[in-house]
């Protein structure tokens, strides 16, 4: 378990705690599975399954997995 902003970029993570997202953003789940782009800020630039954007805090809390 690692911080966001110290994983690759370019990598499939778990959300491994509850986690903070910009107003209007949607909601992420603690156990959800995300590929993650890059930090932009304090936030970063993650989809979902579905290619949607989504952005976790860079200090959110993630497993990352292998493939």
């Amino acid at each position: 378990m690692t911080e966001l902003y110290k994983v690759k970029n370019g990598t499939k993570v778990r959300v491994m705690n509850d986690i903070k997202v910009p107003p209007g953003a949607p909601a992420i789940n603690k156990g959800d599975v995300i590929f993650f782009s890059h930090i932009d800020g304090m936030y970063s630039l993650c989809f979902d399954k579905n290619d949607n954007p989504i952005h976790l805090a860079a200090w959110s809390m993630v497993e990352e997995i292998e493939e």
